[in-house]
């Protein structure tokens, strides 16, 4: 459904996507994980034909972005950073803007706007100054204009950037619901946003993939999966009671919140003997759990090994 091939952008001097190359299948949502300046709004540009890549091709349901650009838009809807709109517009007259431009109309037209409008609970803003609306919904509105002409893939760049928990919870649950029949690729540099909506996660930093597994793979690289983790009162005293207990390879005491975490040597470490050996020494402890693992972790490994010479 998307496709990459090779695709190199350079500025001057500065090589912004640095032969990147990837596939999108049917009815996945592909994360594109990066910190700043990686280069993925540059990659989804591209794709969306807004920037001309300085080589390299790259196709949207079989119609390359360059030869073919007008089949390639229809069959793609793009939300780009922001979910930029004209602010002085509200949103109805700027979603009929749009379906004009798209080329939507009569009965098809009207389908469509009610469609969005219901889908994307738009009506009780509709006719507000796009300007005074909430973040959240301006990013409804973008959702809107993206998906107004039922294209079969999407194209969303960071669309919960800069929202608060209510409203990435509400944007996060439309996009899973609009990947249950299209294709999303996804930029963030959100790492939990990986795990909400993601079924597959790259890794993107200085222009190059480093990494492309599901989150789950992911996640089983860290050092920490498979680690117990707890809070004690006396961490030295617990730190002394688990040394040398079979299973355990070493320790992490976190320094925000104090955790203590027990890494596994071999085979995973019990939590149950982790417990019984700690009130057996008398140590006090309390949020006893076994770790998923932390992609916070993952991610930093991966992209600050890549920058070592």
């Amino acid at each position: 459904m998307i496709q990459a091939h090779d695709l190199h952008k350079r500025y001057g001097r500065l090589l912004a996507v640095d032969g990147i190359s990837f596939k999108v299948e049917p009815g996945e949502v592909l994360g594109f994980l990066g910190p700043n300046g990686a280069g993925k709004s540059t990659t989804m540009k591209m794709i969306a034909g807004f920037l001309a890549p300085t080589s390299g091709t790259a196709t949207v349901c079989g119609h390359d972005v360059q030869s073919d650009p007008m089949a390639a838009r229809r069959s793609l809807g793009y939300l780009p950073e922001g979910a930029p709109g004209y602010g002085e517009m509200s949103p109805e007259g700027f979603l009929g803007f749009v379906a004009d431009v798209r080329g939507l109309a009569g009965d098809r037209r009207r389908e469509r706007l009610q469609a969005v409008y219901k889908r994307l609970s738009l009506e009780d803003v509709l006719h507000q100054p796009i300007d005074t609306l909430s973040k959240g919904f301006k990013r409804r509105v973008g959702l809107a204009a993206a998906i107004l002409h039922d294209p079969p893939a999407l194209i969303l760049d960071e669309p919960t950037d800069g929202l608060d928990p209510n409203q990435k919870h509400e944007v996060r649950t439309l996009i899973r619901e609009l990947a249950r029949e299209r294709t999303v690729l996804l930029s963030t540099h959100i790492l939990e946003e990986v795990e909400a909506v993601c079924s597959r996660a790259m890794i993107v930093a200085r222009g190059k993939v480093l990494a492309d597994n599901t989150p789950a793979d992911l996640l089983a690289r860290s050092r920490f999966q498979g680690a117990v983790s707890l809070l004690a009162s006396d961490s030295i005293a617990a730190r002394a009671a688990l040394d040398g207990m079979p299973g355990v390879s070493g320790f992490h005491q976190d320094a925000g919140d104090g955790r203590l975490y027990v890494f596994p040597q071999g085979r995973p470490v019990v939590a149950d003997a982790v417990a019984e050996r700690l009130r057996q020494r008398g140590v006090v402890f309390t949020g006893l759990q076994t770790e998923r693992g932390r992609l916070d972790e993952v991610f930093r490994r991966i992209t600050t090994a890549e920058a070592k010479p």
